[in-house]
């Protein structure tokens, strides 16, 4: 994906957490290529926030229970959002 640098600038949080999941990010200045977030490969995994942690410890009953990694992904979203 492709963003001026106001927007990378105003998003920064957001790009970031693109290219932890492993997109590419490309940032322009008036329409050029300048620069570009990409994940770093021997990166440590990311440590699970502490409710995540507890959801694993507690799982929910099968009606109700999400995945882990969908949750950690809409709270990082809305934090994102909130940035």
């Amino acid at each position: 994906m492709m963003y001026n640098v106001l927007e990378a600038r105003n998003n920064l949080s957001k790009l970031i957490a693109e290219a932890e999941s492993g997109a590419e990010v490309t940032i322009a200045r008036r329409g050029v290529p300048v620069a570009r977030l990409v994940p770093i490969d021997d990166a440590p995994p990311r440590p699970r926030s502490a409710f995540a942690t507890w959801l694993q410890e507690h799982p929910l009953t099968p009606g109700h229970a999400r995945p882990v990694d969908e949750i950690e992904a809409i709270v990082a979203e809305n934090r994102a959002a909130g940035a």
